[in-house]
């Protein structure tokens, strides 16, 4: 049996894709080269790695136990290659994070990254909590930073900043600044981050254990969206005081205390259990502050 790199490169690529001719340009293959290579790979270990459905193609047992395996040998063999560039660590990593977290804190963790390893490469989506983690899941990144609930036993979950949402108005709004009672809030319409984002999570446990019913004008993926349709006069939002800094300094929206929610979160660094830690994602959970992983 002769597996070569290039077979295990495309397999992991239509793995991440579920498609070769998406998976082809990702590597700078032709379409007909990549179906070749990962034929002959299935054909050497005399077992289908997908299901065909349609021209999509989705892993199966034997192609979900390969998969962590492959990903290991690639990572080891850049790590071969980065040793030999005059001592400088290179690495290639796909990173994933939630929005707050990709808007406000990688920036200056990605920036620091650069001045200590001028020869690595980043790449970063911003998602919500929900779909990092399936992106970590199906080892699409390599590294995921989240602000929601992370209860899969298949990843490593470490703390890395703590936060807090706060409620939050329009500035002519009668509770700007104010602190807010129970029932001033029982008949609010709230404007909020979708479903599967980390804010989303830690606001709907949190009015759920005041007991607050939950009226939702309108389900929104960016918090600038929100933000805007808030200083409109549409509802009140929660969102994390990261977001709202800016605007509250600015003075076109206001806080509304309200004790009586439990709004504090952590931020964290995830990454799946089976991942190989190359030096490139140890640089980076270092920075983090994680270390001994």
């Amino acid at each position: 049996m002769k597996i070569t790199l290039r077979q295990l490169e495309v397999f992991t690529a239509v793995a991440s894709h579920e498609h070769v001719t998406r998976a082809a340009e990702s590597i700078a293959l032709t379409q007909s080269a990549a179906s070749t290579a990962l034929g002959e790979l299935e054909q050497q270990l005399g077992t289908l790695l997908f299901d065909r459905i349609g021209r999509q193609l989705r892993l199966n047992e034997p192609g979900r136990q390969l998969l962590p395996k492959a990903l290991d040998v690639l990572d080891r063999v850049r790590e071969i290659e980065s040793a030999s560039d005059g001592g400088q660590l290179a690495f290639d990593l796909d990173l994933g994070a939630s929005l707050t977290i990709g808007n406000h804190l990688l920036p200056v963790l990605l920036a620091e990254l650069g001045r200590r390893h001028p020869h690595g490469r980043v790449r970063l989506s911003l998602k919500n909590t929900e779909q990092v983690v399936a992106d970590l899941l199906a080892y699409r990144i390599d590294l995921g930073f989240v602000e929601g609930l992370v209860q899969d036993e298949r990843l490593q979950r470490h703390v890395w900043h703590q936060d807090r949402l706060s409620v939050f108005v329009a500035a002519d709004n009668p509770l700007a600044g104010k602190t807010a009672t129970h029932d001033d809030l029982k008949e609010v319409s709230w404007i909020l981050r979708e479903k599967g984002s980390g804010t989303r999570d830690v606001f709907d446990r949190a009015l759920a254990s005041a007991s607050l019913p939950r009226r939702i004008a309108f389900e929104l993926e960016q918090p600038e969206a929100i933000r805007q349709c808030v200083r409109n006069g549409l509802g009140i939002g929660c969102l994390s005081t990261l977001e709202l800094r800016d605007a509250i300094q600015s003075g076109w929206l206001a806080p509304v205390s309200t004790p009586f929610l439990n709004l504090e979160r952590q931020f964290q660094v995830v990454l799946h259990r089976d991942k190989h830690l190359s030096p490139g994602l140890r640089a980076i959970l270092a920075l983090c502050g994680v270390d001994g992983v």
